[in-house]
């Protein structure tokens, strides 16, 4: 089942527990978590916040487009997707006299554009007006219906800070102000901030997944996290981007950049202990991450498993906690 319109906040969610050391299921909410949680594991979270990032606009023929703005190049370059026929130095109007230009078309299907505003050339920040002014939230394709005022906050973790994702982070939507609460009381807690981009919902098309190339995403890791990833502490992630952010700092020792981590069957979390995140789709980077920590035979008896208990899949659905 496919959770559509969630409560907010949902920590009336269902909450799969499986741990590993006893090979034992047991079924909770996501209000109870603390119970199951070891007392000396700290816990990370991805505090990147969903920006508007879908706009709508023309071509100068009238002809409409729509553009789904991923990620920050350089000062003035930009990746984004393109729905609508496109040619290289084309230029698409959106409202507020805010032009994109195509400066470069990638064989992956992104697009490079510039965007420009009375003759002046935006970074990041400064398109953070635009998007807030005339653009849409980004829903997941398969949430049938366009975005509407209750998404500002449904599709936002309550710890959403730092602006520039184009999808939540959504493990972390299952937190409400006390229950994070509770849990920051009585754990070492850090954040993170990664955001999502192409390269965690892009699906793998490859037979052999080791050739799946992944896109990067933009990434940072506080000092208080470096301190914990650092530590011998037990380690629970909040959400899959939280878990690839922990490991490739451990991994690269860099605490900013471009995270390019991709984590399968055959490349298994070094320092990630535990993991909370919903159930993922079929032949995407995120289940394969499940995979890494479970097996591929018994990702597929607790997604059963799931299916079975009426469980809600996918951004708005449930979640299956892993020790």
């Amino acid at each position: 089942m496919i959770a559509k319109y969630p409560a907010v906040p949902s920590t009336s969610a269902k909450l799969l527990v499986y741990d590993r050391t006893k090979d034992n299921i047991e079924h909770a909410y996501i209000k109870d978590i603390e119970r199951f949680l070891p007392k000396d594991t700290a816990i990370i979270m991805n505090d990147t916040k969903v920006i508007k990032a879908r706009l709508f606009g023309q071509k100068s023929t009238g002809a409409k487009i729509e553009l789904l703005y991923t990620k920050q190049i350089n000062n003035t370059l930009h990746e984004v997707l393109i729905k609508g026929r496109i040619k290289q130095d084309m230029e698409i109007l959106f409202n507020e006299e805010l032009y994109a230009k195509i400066r470069k078309i990638n064989k992956d299907g992104s697009r490079i554009v510039e965007f420009i505003h009375n003759k002046k050339l935006l970074n990041f920040e400064e398109l953070l007006w635009f998007f807030e002014k005339i653009g849409h939230i980004p829903l997941p394709p398969y949430i049938d219906r366009e975005d509407n005022n209750n998404d500002t906050l449904t599709y936002q973790s309550k710890f959403a800070k730092k602006a520039g994702s184009v999808a939540a982070p959504t493990a972390s939507l299952h937190f409400d102000d006390e229950l994070l609460n509770t849990i920051k009381t009585t754990h070492n807690n850090a954040f993170v901030t990664l955001h999502i981009g192409l390269g965690t919902f892009k699906n793998v098309e490859v037979s052999d997944i080791r050739e799946h190339l992944i896109h990067t995403e933009r990434y940072d890791i506080t000092p208080e996290a470096k301190e914990i990833i650092d530590s011998k502490q037990n380690i629970l992630c909040i959400g899959t981007t939280a878990c690839r952010s922990a490991e490739h700092y451990f991994k690269t020792k860099q605490t900013s950049g471009e995270c390019n981590i991709f984590l399968h069957y055959n490349n298994p979390p070094q320092r990630v202990n535990h993991l909370l995140t919903n159930f993922h789709l079929p032949k995407s980077t995120l289940i394969m991450l499940v995979a890494s920590m479970l097996g591929v035979e018994k990702t597929i008896e607790l997604y059963n498993e799931a299916i079975a208990k009426n469980y809600r899949f996918y951004s708005y659905g449930d979640a299956m906690l892993i020790l």
